[in-house]
């Protein structure tokens, strides 16, 4: 029987990333007192690291869904990413001087660019080729009224409470929105899971059907998918941490929000590109599966994670988001809801989404 090799590549970039995040990371004094040069070659090396281990990452992400089958592979690569996003983001908070803003600004950047970015890209594409898309109503809508109960109780609610200064919580309110967050996440969960899983899937595939697509070496892909991972997300944070201090040299005023969306996208990526290559093969109830839940599970899992470090630690964290990003997250909210609504999407639903990613693209660079 001939046994199936898997290309280098696989292996290579996976542990290569995670390697070489090692490496700049124990090797940063070095690099920070390099020629200008070197350092560039430094971000160029990492920038094709992290590119290469997005797609192998995507390439192990879909042999374990093909294995467990749909939700379960979706929701395990939604999981996996937000859970290291939300690391990243603790520890980029702890670093160094207080950032009380930079955790609210990468939460933003997530919901903006999946409701309208990644869901632009995938309803534009998908119409384009195939004209029509049908989605499952009730699970999309599901996953809409989950995003929008978390997005207003975490980052337009702390504009209006009382008990401290605008944009924040008390310690008792963030503990409260904090479990809130992470029960409601919870049901989202079991209701894809378990109570309502036929909701947020196409067709249910029979046993026979699912173990055809069950292939050897499943605990390998799991392991590289985590390894990948974690390299992209400890690379993320090395570049993201160097584009910070440059911004912060130029005195750029928006300089969290830029950080903020480039830690959301590199993060994201992978599972972008699976959404959009759903929506392509007119898997588009899949694809916004993918991107719906990841933006559930970074503000169900994220804010707790934020919101224990910052009662630990005892640094102040903002949240509540000012007036235009707040009529931003509103307008992309509102047109999901009449997006999703009919069950039928087309190319101009998705350009009215891009419409709105770019506007909110715009606003970061030109407030």
């Amino acid at each position: 029987m001939a046994v199936h090799r898997r290309p280098i590549g696989q292996y290579l970039f996976p542990i290569g990333s995670l390697g070489l995040a090692a490496l700049i990371h124990f090797g940063a004094a070095s690099i920070e007192h390099s020629l200008l040069s070197i350092k560039i070659l430094a971000m160029i090396v990492v920038a094709i690291f992290i590119f290469a281990t997005v797609f192998v990452v995507l390439h192990h992400a879909e042999a374990v869904a093909r294995r467990l089958g749909e939700p379960y592979g979706t929701l395990l690569l939604t999981f996996s990413v937000t859970a290291i996003e939300a690391s990243v983001i603790v520890s980029m908070m702890l670093h160094g001087e207080n950032n009380p803003t930079l955790a609210r600004e990468s939460v933003f950047s997530t919901v903006m660019i999946v409701c309208a970015g990644v869901v632009g890209v995938c309803l534009t594409l998908g119409g384009l080729k195939h004209r029509y898309q049908d989605i499952k109503r009730q699970g999309t809508n599901a996953s809409l009224a989950v995003i929008m109960a978390l997005t207003v109780l975490t980052l337009i609610l702390p504009n209006y409470t009382l008990a401290t200064s605008p944009g924040t919580f008390s310690a008792s309110q963030l503990a409260f929105v904090s479990v809130l967050s992470i029960l409601l996440y919870g049901a989202f969960v079991f209701a894809q899971m378990v109570r309502h899983r036929g909701d947020f899937i196409e067709d249910l595939t029979s046993s026979a059907e699912h173990e055809a697509h069950v292939s050897e070496g499943g605990a390998t892909n799991v392991l590289l998918l985590f390894v990948g991972l974690a390299g992209i997300v400890l690379l993320t944070e090395q570049v993201a941490g160097s584009i910070e201090n440059g911004l912060e040299f130029l005195q750029v005023t928006q300089a969290d929000a830029i950080v903020g969306f480039f830690v959301a996208a590199l993060v994201l990526m992978p599972e972008a590109v699976s959404a959009v290559r759903a929506a392509l093969n007119n898997e588009l109830q899949r694809g916004l599966n993918v991107a719906l839940g990841s933006a559930c599970a970074t503000i169900g899992l994220t804010i707790p994670a934020i919101g224990a470090a910052s009662l630990l630690t005892g640094r102040s964290l903002t949240l509540g988001l000012g007036p235009g990003d707040t009529v931003l997250l509103i307008l992309a909210l509102a047109i999901s809801i009449v997006s999703f609504g009919t069950g039928r999407t087309t190319m101009l639903t998705g350009l009215v989404h891009l419409v709105v990613f770019v506007a909110y693209l715009f606003l970061i660079f030109v407030p």
